[in-house]
């Protein structure tokens, strides 16, 4: 690899503000901003708005569309399989 050209990648704290939750990963994103980590090490800290822990895909609580009422609405509407001509 070439030198100086890559950011830097070091351990982050991402802390997802909806479910106040806190996770330590690596990253090259970097923050003014800093917290205590459990283990006593001083970390940048990265404020996310949305992680895995409060989307509602991972927590079950997304909405499911009801295609199959949908085609019967716009087939009761329009008609099923009438031609036009």
């Amino acid at each position: 690899m070439k030198k100086d050209i890559h950011p830097s990648y070091g351990p982050v704290v991402f802390r997802d503000r909806a479910a106040n939750h806190t996770f330590l990963t690596r990253s090259t994103m970097t923050s003014e901003k800093t917290i205590e980590w459990e283990d006593g090490t001083t970390y940048p800290v990265v404020d996310v708005e949305i992680s895995n822990v409060s989307h509602p895909f991972y927590t079950g609580t997304a909405r499911v569309l009801d295609t199959a009422g949908r085609v019967e609405k716009f087939e009761k509407r329009y008609g099923a399989g009438k031609k036009r001509g």
